[in-house]
């Protein structure tokens, strides 16, 4: 058995983990993927683990700026996997095939462009950049090269909008001609308020390397555990929300983006020294294009709902019906056309009103009339048990690595979502509406 597949066995066990279907079926080593991830908090635990769940990847090096995370990272995978918190000792190992970046926004561009330089496959958490100005270099570094970089945006693998997309396409519901999305939350942790472990410090905590390019200042244990609260850092409850249901719909309409965008908001309850608002609600205009017609999109976040659970869905509205969408399930109600329209005569002249009523009745006869109820047409769809779009999204990524074959949510999906995305946050602030052209992906003045 090769070093390295030994190794594997005994970080799963050590890890608690399954153990892998490799080591009975014993695929073959072609077939393995070595990882590493670049960020192992939550976001990067969660994606390690799914990660693993295919039976041949294999991790092999974890980087972190927080010791305890490094050490943390021991504990479940085993003692065998480096840890660094330099991420160029990562990208310059030669066992590492794909890296999963899961750091603060602001480190994203910087180290995918780097590990694309390197060689390595790239599993990017969303948004794809912090600033709209970073995504077509990043889009070109992935052209210049022949890795793979996927956007970790799940909805996009998600068979529940896989099934939109189906119904769309497929006019069951008409002419699409408006989008409702909200996501609602009720928690403090759901609001960014992550706990801050009791060892923080400048001995256990970079604090410098993690600043890169934002502005010094000096230690900061909140800043750094609970980035996403802060614009230096992170990109709010756009770039962090919104940019998974502007994935989302992008993928089900077939969309490049839209062409107007206007949010508002404020930071209404989580006063926490956050300089980001805890509630945002946007409006855009898709333009008409060869894959869709015009529609409208309306978007919303608040972080305190009063909801007893985190609150996720689409309503997608079309001339024939509508369905609404949530993690899981799909639920669609088909109205088509009335049959006949109906008349409101009833303050006309009689003589007008008898007039009306023999045209009427020629144009639309007693048959078609009867039906002018219209029948209503219910039907749900639900993700297979223990379905997660999760581990899809990781799967899909693997099965890119291995294939060579290209992503649906590759960096030129990643920044149609991002783009508009972080233009919110540019309308939030200048209380304007602000335009974007979904075709060059970039700011428009009209």
């Amino acid at each position: 058995m090769p070093p390295s597949r030994r190794r594997f066995l005994r970080n799963a066990a050590s890890a608690g983990l399954a153990l892998p279907a490799f080591a009975q079926t014993g695929l073959s080593p072609n077939d393995r993927v070595q990882i590493a991830t670049i960020g192992i908090g939550g976001m990067g635990f969660g994606d390690t683990r799914n990660a693993l769940k295919d039976p041949g990847v294999e991790l092999v090096a974890v980087c972190d700026l927080y010791t305890g995370r490094l050490e943390r990272a021991k504990e479940l995978f085993g003692d065998g996997i480096a840890t660094t918190r330099d991420y160029r000792e990562i990208l310059a190992r030669p066992d590492v095939d794909a890296v999963i970046i899961a750091t603060p926004d602001h480190w994203h561009v910087p180290i995918a462009k780097e590990a694309l330089k390197a060689k390595k496959d790239v599993y990017l958490q969303k948004p794809m950049v912090h600033k709209i100005s970073e995504g077509k270099g990043l889009i070109e570094e992935v052209q210049r090269g022949k890795q793979i970089l996927q956007v970790g945006s799940q909805y996009v693998t998600s068979s529940i909008y896989k099934k939109a997309r189906e119904i769309i396409q497929s006019g069951q519901i008409g002419q699409l001609t408006m989008v409702e999305a909200w996501l609602d939350r009720n928690t403090a942790t759901g609001a960014w308020q992550y706990t801050v472990p009791p060892d923080a410090g400048p001995e256990t905590v970079d604090w410098d390397r993690f600043l890169g390019s934002a502005p010094k200042r000096p230690f900061d244990a909140t800043r750094f555990f609970r980035w996403r609260n802060y614009n230096d850092y992170g990109t709010g409850l756009a770039g962090d929300l919104y940019v998974h249901l502007l994935s989302g719909l992008h993928f089900a309409t077939n969309s490049k983006g839209p062409s107007s965008v206007y949010s508002t908001g404020g930071l209404r309850y989580w006063k926490d020294g956050r300089d980001v608002p805890d509630v945002m609600l946007a409006l855009f205009d898709y333009p008409e294009s060869p894959e869709h017609p015009a529609f409208n999109l309306a978007l919303r976040v608040n972080f305190k709902s009063g909801v007893p659970d985190e609150r996720f869905g689409f309503r997608f509205c079309g001339t024939e019906g509508s369905f609404t969408t949530s993690y899981d399930t799909l639920e669609m109600v088909r109205t088509p056309d009335e049959s006949a329209p109906g008349y409101t005569i009833g303050t006309f002249t009689k003589a007008t009103q008898e007039a009306f009523l023999k045209d009427y009745n020629e144009k639309y006869p007693e048959m078609v009339r009867q039906n002018r109820g219209r029948v209503v047409e219910n039907s749900e769809y639900k993700a297979s048990e223990g379905y997660s779009a999760h581990v899809a999204h990781h799967e899909a990524f693997m099965s890119a690595v291995r294939t060579r074959k290209p992503v649906v949510e590759d960096a030129v999906f990643g920044f149609r979502a991002a783009g508009p995305a972080l233009l919110c946050n540019e309308s939030y602030y200048k209380k304007s509406i602000l335009y974007w052209d979904p075709a060059e992906m970039q700011q428009a003045r009209t």
